[in-house]
Formats: C-alpha cells, sequence, structure tokens
C-alpha cells in the first residue's frame, strides 16, 4: 500500500495571525502540503469574523492545500440551545457554507463536515426526530457544496460511535460524499484501542452493498506527551502512517493551554499534542521529521522498541546520547561492557549520536527512550544496571529561567526518581552523578585582577590550584538550585541509605559529538559559529576565565572513579582541566582564528546574572585519590574539536595563515 498524504491539524482564532505564520514556518520545516484548519460559524458572525477569514484563507493558500473543516452553530440558531443540536431551519447550514464557498472556494478543492453530534456533550444522544434533522442539515450541506465543485469529507467519526455512521446513511447522507474521516486518539483517548486496520475494517464494513465507495481518511489523530513519553508519541504517528486510509491529518503543532473557560471540563492532556513544547522547543517527532522527512521518521522506528531487560547486567547510562554519555558508551562498549542508554532525546542532534553508537557497536548499544521524570521507567532501566553514570540534565542557566518548574522537574525530581530505583534494589549498583560549578554561585568573594585578556586571582595559592571543595555552596539561578538539590541528595543518599555515590562538580567538558549552544558547551558553539560564519556573542567583556577538559580526559575520570567507588562513596570532586587547561573567552577566539584562518566575527553583550568571571577547578583531591590527570591540553583538544566539527560536515580544513597553528 502506499503512503498516505500526510497532512496536520491546527485551529486558529481571529486575531491570531503571528502564530499562523509560525504554524506555516513550521509547515514548510517539516515539508508539510496540506492543513486542516476549523471554520466557525461562531466565529464568521464575530464582529471581525469575516475580516479574519478573508485574511486567514488567501494566506494559508499562498503555502498548503487546505481542508477546511466547517463546525460548531449559533446556540440561537439551534432547535436546543445547545452546540451539538441542530439549527431550527436545517438549510441555514447549507446557506452558510454556500456563502463561504461564494467567498473563498478559490483556496480550497475539499471541505470537511462536522458530523459527529457528541463534540461537546458525550453523554447526549439525538431522538428520532433530532436525527433526520441533523441528516438532512448535513445531505443539505454537502449537496449544494458538490454543485459548487467541491469534494465533500465527512469527518469526526469516532470508532466508539459506529452506529451514527448507519444512522446518517439511512437518510442518504453518503450519496453526496466523497471520503470518510474517522477521529481517533491512541493511547490519550481511546484507550479500549484495537489499532487503525481494525477501525478501518469496521467503517468500511458498514458501507458493504451497493453504490459509492468514499475513501477511508484519518481526519485528526495524536498523541499526548502529557507523560513526557515522546517515544509513544513516535509510536503512535507511525501507526498512522502504515493505516490502510487515503489520508493521515496529525494533530498538532504546538502545546497549548487548556483555555480557562473549558471549566470543570479542563483536561490536562489536552495541552500537550503538539509537536513542539509550549516553549516551542520541538520535540522528538518534530526533529526527525524536519531533519529526515517521512522516511527518516520511518527509519527511527528502532527508537520506540521496547528494551527487553535480561539477565545481563548493564552499564545504566542517563542521557546516554548526549555530547559526554556517547563518549563515555563508545569507550565502555569498547571494553565489551554492555550499556544501555536512557535518554528523552529532548536535545537537538543527540539522535545523530544514537545512530552513531547503534551503527558502530550494534545491539550491544542498548536504547530505551524515556524521560528521567517517568518514575517507572527508571526504575525498569535500573534493574538490571551493574553500574549507573548519571549524566541527564536540563543544562542551561537561561532555560532554567524561563521555565524553573521544569528545570527542577528534570534535574531534582529525576535525579530523585533514580535515587529511589536504585534504593529499592537487592543489590543497589554504584552511582556517579555530573553535577556543576555552578553551585558555588557567582564566586564574588574571590579577590581578582586583570592580566592580559584575562581575569585570574588576586590570591597566589589561588591562582596556582583553583577552586577546590571547601568553598562554601551558594546556589545561583534556578539551575543552580536544581543541580545543586541533586548534587546534596546524591551525597546524603550514600550518608542516609548507604548507597555508593559521588559528585563531579563539572567545569567545561569540550569534544567530539559535542552540538555546543550559546546556553551551553561555549567551546564547541565558538568553533560552530566561526565554521558556519556567524557572529559570536560574547556576554560580558570577554575576559571571563574557565578550565577546560577534553571529554576523553573526562571519560578516564568517570571509569576510575566507578572503579574506586567503595572509597569515594559520599564524596564531591570538582572535575575540569585544571589552572594549566585555563583559558579566556578572548583568547578561545585567538585560538580559533589561528585554526580556521582568520578570526571569527565576534561582539559583545550583556553579563549574564550570575556569571562567574574566574572559575578553574582544583582537581587534587580526585588527583590524590586516584592518579588521575588530563592529558590533552586546550590547544590540542580544541583543534581535536575543530576537525571532528568539519568532519561531521564533510569539509575540510582551511589552510592557517601561520605556522604557529600547526604547532
Amino acid at each position: 500500500m502506499t503512503q498516505p498524504i500526510v497532512g496536520l491539524v491546527e485551529w486558529f482564532r481571529p486575531g491570531e495571525h503571528e502564530r499562523v505564520e509560525r504554524v506555516l514556518a513550521d509547515l514548510r520545516s517539516l515539508g508539510v502540503k496540506d492543513l486542516r484548519v476549523g471554520v466557525s460559524w461562531a466565529d464568521w458572525f464575530s464582529a471581525d469574523g469575516e475580516a479574519w477569514y478573508r485574511w486567514l484563507l488567501p494566506r494559508l493558500a499562498q503555502e498548503v492545500r487546505i481542508l477546511p473543516c466547517f463546525l460548531d452553530a449559533l446556540p440561537f440558531l439551534n432547535a436546543v440551545t445547545r452546540l451539538t443540536r441542530p439549527p431550527h431551519e436545517p438549510e441555514a447550514y447549507a446557506d452558510w457554507i454556500e456563502l463561504f464557498i461564494a467567498r473563498h472556494g478559490q483556496t480550497f478543492e475539499w471541505l470537511e463536515l462536522w458530523i459527529d453530534p457528541f463534540l461537546r456533550q458525550p453523554d447526549a444522544a439525538l431522538d428520532a426526530g433530532e436525527q433526520v434533522c441533523f441528516s438532512e442539515m448535513l445531505s443539505d450541506a454537502a449537496r449544494r457544496a458538490r454543485k459548487q465543485g467541491k469534494k465533500i469529507v465527512l469527518g469526526g467519526l469516532s470508532p466508539r460511535y459506529p452506529k451514527w455512521l448507519q444512522v446518517l446513511a439511512g437518510h442518504g447522507l453518503l450519496a453526496h460524499v466523497d471520503a470518510l474521516g474517522l477521529h481517533a486518539f491512541p493511547g490519550t483517548y481511546d484507550f479500549q484501542w484495537e489499532g487503525w486496520p481494525d477501525a478501518v475494517d469496521r467503517l468500511r464494513g458498514m458501507l458493504a452493498g451497493p453504490g459509492a465507495q468514499p475513501e477511508i481518511w484519518i481526519s485528526e489523530t495524536g498523541y499526548a506527551t502529557v507523560r513526557h513519553d515522546e517515544r509513544q508519541q513516535l509510536r503512535e504517528f507511525l501507526a498512522a502512517l502504515d493505516a490502510p486510509v487515503t489520508r493521515v491529518y496529525w494533530y498538532g503543532l504546538e502545546d497549548r493551554p487548556v483555555p480557562a473557560e473549558a471549566g470543570d471540563y479542563q483536561d490536562e492532556r489536552a495541552a500537550h499534542f503538539g509537536l513542539r513544547q509550549a516553549d516551542g522547543a520541538p520535540k522528538l517527532l518534530f526533529r526527525l521529521w524536519a531533519t529526515g522527512g517521512l522516511d527518516g521518521v520511518r527509519e527511527a522506528a528502532w527508537m520506540t522498541r521496547q528494551w527487553r531487560a535480561s539477565r545481563e547486567r548493564v552499564a545504566l547510562i542517563t542521557g546516554g546520547a548526549g555530547f559526554i554519555g556517547t563518549n563515555l558508551a563508545h569507550r565502555l562498549l569498547g571494553m565489551g561492557r554492555p550499556v544501555l542508554i536512557l535518554d528523552n532525546l529532548a536535545r537537538p542532534g543527540v539522535e545523530r549520536n544514537l545512530q552513531w553508537l547503534r551503527d558502530t557497536h550494534g545491539e550491544r548499544a542498548r536504547f530505551q527512550l524515556a524521560d528521567m521524570r517517568d518514575a517507572g521507567a527508571v526504575r525498569e532501566a535500573v534493574a538490571r544496571a551493574e553500574q549507573v553514570y548519571h549524566l541527564a540534565a536540563q543544562v542551561a542557566v537561561t532555560t532554567s529561567l524561563v521555565n524553573p518548574l521544569h528545570d527542577f522537574q528534570v534535574n531534582a525530581l529525576g535525579t530523585i526518581n533514580l535515587l529511589e530505583a536504585v534504593r529499592a534494589q537487592d543489590a543497589p549498583p554504584p552511582v556517579l552523578i555530573t553535577s556543576t560549578n555552578k553551585v558555588y554561585g557567582a564566586l564574588e568573594q574571590v579577590g581578582l585582577r586583570l592580566h592580559g585578556k584575562r581575569y585570574e586571582p588576586e590570591q597566589d595559592l589561588l591562582r596556582g590550584r583553583g577552586i577546590g571543595e571547601e568553598a562554601p555552596l551558594d546556589f545561583h539561578s534556578p539551575y543552580g538550585c536544581s543541580k545543586g538539590a541533586a548534587d546534596q541528595y546524591v551525597l546524603d543518599y550514600a550518608r542516609s541509605f548507604g548507597l555508593a555515590t559521588a559528585v563531579f562538580r563539572m567545569s567545561c567538558i569540550y569534544g567530539p559529538h559535542q552540538f555546543g549552544t550559546e546556553d551551553q558547551g561555549w567551546v564547541a558553539h565558538f568553533l560552530i559559529r566561526a565554521i558556519e560564519d556567524q557572529p559570536i556573542t560574547l556576554y560580558g567583556d570577554g575576559m571571563q576565565v574557565r578550565d577546560v577538559l577534553f571529554v576523553e580526559d573526562l571519560v578516564d575520570a568517570l571509569l576510575l572513579a566507578m572503579e574506586r567507588m567503595d572509597a569515594l562513596s559520599g564524596q564531591a570532586f570538582n572535575m575540569g582541566g585544571g589552572p594549566a587547561n585555563s583559558v579566556s573567552l578572548l583568547e578561545l577566539i585567538e585560538l580559533i582564528a589561528e585554526l580556521h584562518g582568520g578570526t571569527p566575527d565576534y561582539r559583545f553583550g550583556p553579563w549574564r546574572v550570575g556569571d562567574q568571571r574566574y572559575y578553574v577547578s582544583d582537581t587534587r583531591k580526585f588527583q590524590a585519590a586516584t592518579g588521575w590527570q588530563p592529558r590533552v591540553d586546550v590547544r590540542t583538544g580544541v583543534r581535536r574539536l575543530y576537525e571532528w566539527l568539519l568532519a561531521s560536515r564533510g569539509l575540510a580544513p582551511r589552510r592557517p595563515k601561520t605556522a604557529e597553528a600547526m604547532r
């Protein structure tokens, strides 16, 4: 069977011009050319209704094929004052549609008549007289629209109400239609779900006999990620693609709050059907669709498979598709260790890391698509873990300032979910968590001076050693609070429950498989911007200093810490490159200029709240406990990351202007 036409569903209210443009931009990104959009009788008769549709329909038709869905009647027109009842004069509905076609018919070929009388009153049934009235109303509208050259789909057919179609057919309506549209939400609202093939077969069975055989569509379906289950959203989308239908309309593009006027019927699920989160962040399905089209979505079907626990013990890496997790998983798999990666793939680009691990290591790289906020999924993953590397996190200060609750749920609650799952095991595995230097706050108590293009401590001892674990905790920003809380919970679970746990308070880590952004992974971000000839923004004066640690050196430290967990349990260790591998933002710009053959364009922005002007890790505590020390210097590490970024884009290095860059 050929793949159905795939469109999206979006309802717009008068005045939502900006949202229309946002939706059209997303449709372009996805390569979608079909949009099912509501046309409301109530909106049409509002003060600005005609003007709104006079703008909306032509604007949409410039870029997509529109399927207008005609729904809602005004209560004063109804035989009973409910929006689900037919009007006193059934021909009024057809008159309105006929008028709409006359004014805007050039913008669409098909139109949809919404025929579900249970839309807002699911417990309300129509009596025999109302059934006749409703059927006559729809038949008149369909007949007249067809006479004006339009094709008709009856939408809103729910598999839960199969007899309603028989009622409509009995009154002759099907003689005037070209398609029937099923409307269902498996896993969200339709829990006793037998699958699309059975639903379509049941519908076709009702149409058996002489007469026209209309096309079967899925007029509306989707999946709400209210439980953060993007795996199931992807799975339900794939199931709809494989349904034996001609078209599929997926709902919708953006998570949106339940309207206040919903009253007692507010349902949190209704707010989470989008391909994007409410803050605009793309969910997994959107990213797969935008980067690889529908073929790319199909190729990612393996991600939806449920990981089946075996008796073999694994190294569990939460956030294992991220930059650090990928490098750690690669090392462990190369050592012959089975690895289970638990990741929600929320960070753009990490699905490529996962695919690389799978291509490189095959089935030994096991994967569970899940969110740390899903306690059940976390328990399932921990059940066979021999050791746990907890890397999953919301990683940006800026994001935490926009959505502190999300930041808390991922970083603090997610860590509690993990610790409780570990504590519940008969033989709890050791846990190593990556925390952040942000737990020390802005370090305003450290006296600084300028030296060249960098800040440095005034105290010789601090300048030579960096910031040690004895520095007072001072959580800044919601991100600092959530990571600091997770940090302290991990240490306390060693003290209170005897778990083997330790914390790495990390400085700046960089290396291959890093998709740096302005908010996190700044070394990679600077390099990416230079490669793409895009300007770099330096927040502050550019002389703030960080110590940077190449990811391979971090992986060495992670493995050493896990090996010696008995001795290290209950302790926190500052982890970074130390004073010998410190660099200011301006100094990194100069290094990139040498590698790239020209200084990248950069500009300055205002200081960010809580930004540390100087942070360099004192790693002597961990070195004394394990003998570890970094081996890759800044120049070598930055060059290796630069070369990896070029290779990943199929680009060759530029010829440096000076021989110094080759040293």
